[in-house]
């Protein structure tokens, strides 16, 4: 079984010569051997599934056993850092209001876009929860209870549940792909600004719970932390496989595993809305492409459809495996328990889909920082520094690229099966039970692996 695994590894690895820039401004036609990579791809993620099959319980617990590391103690400085964060948030929709008006040059379209979004979303994923150090809300808002001396005054409608942050999630995710100019700074002031008030009145009216149910980028935020490798263990400061966190911690509520599956839904669409083969659909010449104005109602149409599909098909498959199984777990607990097992999965399509991207607009944010007045400093010391994109014409830099996006989506979807079969385990009773709860989720998984591989070949315009 190892050997097999290692010769489609290899296989695998050894299949790429050129690479494929997902979120890049111009539409990259890379020639790849697409049927070689990818199925050494899917045999990988298919072999996975067979040794779970094979190896005891126990062992599959003992993947996500984090090691415990040093005592932490909660830190009374996160309001401070909080109300920082939001200066700096203030500073940002002031320069995109009344600074420059070139995407690039502006710091606002820079940080949300690359630093919030490629950046901090990754390093929450993977490494370790800053948002508790960065949420810009949660310090102001204890500034202001501390200042009224009052808690607040109205209690958050329990019906309502995850409903708000979850439509605000998606209308983050219909403004990043359909909206004509969402990289305009001071169209982009607007949204940021007035989205940080409109949050801070609800968390000063409705309190902290407000936050966790109505604030999409704080529960998504907070569901990526649960996938880092750094956490906390009774008291602790613990590194694990990630996901570690959510296989060993308490089952999340329903709203995080439909979160959970709308972030993979979204930047699944993210890269198929701007192939060739969804433009062709369109009726559109991707070598002609009109512009983001000429395709809004579709895109907006596609995203929504995408991710029902998707629920749709995940929902199945839960639905199936239960049926499988026998017992009496319901179908919402399973819903809770197998959703989350997704974040793998659309944690490794986040960093695949926007690696080109950061590549490049990273440039932009150093050269930025460098000179943040555009004085003529050189604070970094990066000396007569222009941004290139040369490295995407050099065969080794670019194969280095295409294996590590590559890399993102298999081993998150390996992850995610692991992830997948340790929560069953803890929801059946029998081991029978628990596997067979899983087949039709991991053909499910094996498939996606496929399809994901053909959107990281797939040539692209936009």
């Amino acid at each position: 079984m190892r050997r097999a695994v290692l010769i489609a590894w290899l296989v695998w690895g050894s299949s790429a010569s050129v690479a494929l820039g997902h979120a890049a401004e111009q539409g990259f036609i890379l020639l790849l051997p697409t049927d070689v990579y990818i199925t050494a791809g899917v045999a990988v993620v298919a072999l996975t599934v067979l040794v779970l099959a094979l190896v005891p319980d126990r062992m599959t617990h003992g993947v996500f056993r984090p090691v415990v590391l040093w005592r932490v103690r909660k830190s009374s400085l996160t309001h401070v850092t909080s109300c920082l964060s939001a200066v700096v948030l203030v500073w940002l929709v002031l320069a995109g209001l009344y600074g420059s008006r070139d995407p690039l040059g502006n710091p606002l379209p820079l940080t949300v876009w690359t630093v919030w979004w490629i950046a901090m979303v990754s390093v929450q994923g993977l490494i370790w929860n800053h948002w508790r150090w960065t949420n810009p809300w949660t310090g102001p808002a204890a500034l202001m209870a501390r200042a009224v001396g009052e808690r607040a005054p109205l209690r958050y409608p329990s019906a309502l549940g995850h409903a708000p942050g979850i439509i605000g999630f998606i209308a983050f995710c219909g403004f990043l792909l359909a909206d004509p100019a969402p990289s305009d700074p001071a169209r982009l002031a607007g949204i940021v600004g007035g989205y940080w008030l409109i949050m801070l009145a609800g968390l000063a009216l409705f309190g902290p719970r407000w936050l966790l149910r109505a604030e999409a980028a704080t529960m998504l935020m907070r569901l990526y932390g649960r996938m880092a490798m750094l956490g906390r263990r009774r008291g602790r400061l613990a590194f694990g496989l990630p996901g570690w966190q959510i296989a060993r911690g308490p089952h999340l509520p329903l709203g995080a595993g439909l979160l959970a599956l709308l972030a993979l839904g979204g930047g699944s669409f993210d890269g198929l809305n701007e192939t060739f083969w969804w433009l062709g659909q369109l009726g559109v010449n991707p070598l002609e492409f009109p512009g983001r104005s000429a395709v809004i109602s579709p895109t907006l149409a596609g995203l929504l459809g995408a991710n029902l599909v998707l629920i749709v098909i995940f929902g199945l498959c839960t639905w199936a495996g239960l049926r499988l199984a026998g017992g009496e777990v319901y179908m919402r607990m399973a819903f809770r328990a197998f959703g989350p097992a997704i974040l793998p999965i659309a944690l490794g399509y986040h960093i695949a889909h926007y690696l080109v991207s950061f590549l490049v607009d990273g440039q932009y944010v150093l050269a930025f920082l460098s000179d943040p007045l555009g004085r003529g400093w050189d604070i970094l010391g990066l000396g007569a520094h222009s941004v290139s994109t040369g490295f995407l014409n050099t065969t080794a830099t670019v194969k280095v690229i295409w294996l590590s996006q590559a890399g993102a989506v298999v081993i998150g979807h390996v992850i995610a099966i692991l992830l997948a079969h340790a929560l069953a385990i803890r929801l059946f009773q029998q081991r029978k039970q628990a596997l067979l709860s899983q087949l039709p989720l991991a053909l499910f998984m094996v498939g996606y692996t496929l399809f994901g591989l053909w959107l990281l070949a797939s040539p692209r315009g936009m």
